[in-house]
């Protein structure tokens, strides 16, 4: 006898469970992925993430914000628009943002700018910096 033949055609026997037989979807949940390392898929995705270095400012381009931060002063109800840098906690770099607020004041010891919220951001790390709105009354 070859290929099976004496078992080939023979009527499948149910076995006589005590207990109610497993789904389908419990059963192949046996063979789902396992992360043998955990943590290790957070750490690819990481190390995936991009970042960008901080950009040093010309002379030209530091008279620009000097000028916009004078304007500033001057109409202290006026939206800015705050292009800045923000330093990554984890790699090297970071990111770059832009924040529209109406400024507080500006702290010339820390050399921060205090938005409305209180929320501050350094001015070392301003690359644009421009009114929206000036209030004319």
């Amino acid at each position: 006898m070859n290929n099976y033949q004496d078992i080939i055609n023979l009527e499948h026997k149910e076995p006589n469970y005590k207990h109610p037989r497993m789904t389908i979807y419990k059963r192949s949940s046996q063979f789902a992925p396992f992360a043998a390392l955990s943590g290790f898929s957070d750490q690819i995705k990481e190390e995936k993430r991009l970042t960008s270095n901080k950009i040093e400012l010309t002379e030209e381009q530091k008279e620009i914000i000097n000028n916009e931060l004078l304007k500033i002063i001057e109409n202290k109800d006026s939206t800015a628009k705050i292009v800045h840098f923000i330093k990554d906690k984890y790699k090297f770099g970071g990111t770059y943002i832009t924040t529209k607020s109406k400024i507080k004041r500006i702290d010339n010891i820390n050399r921060e700018l205090i938005l409305i919220n209180n929320d501050k951001i350094r001015l070392d790390n301003i690359i644009e910096l421009s009114i929206e709105n000036i209030d004319i009354s």
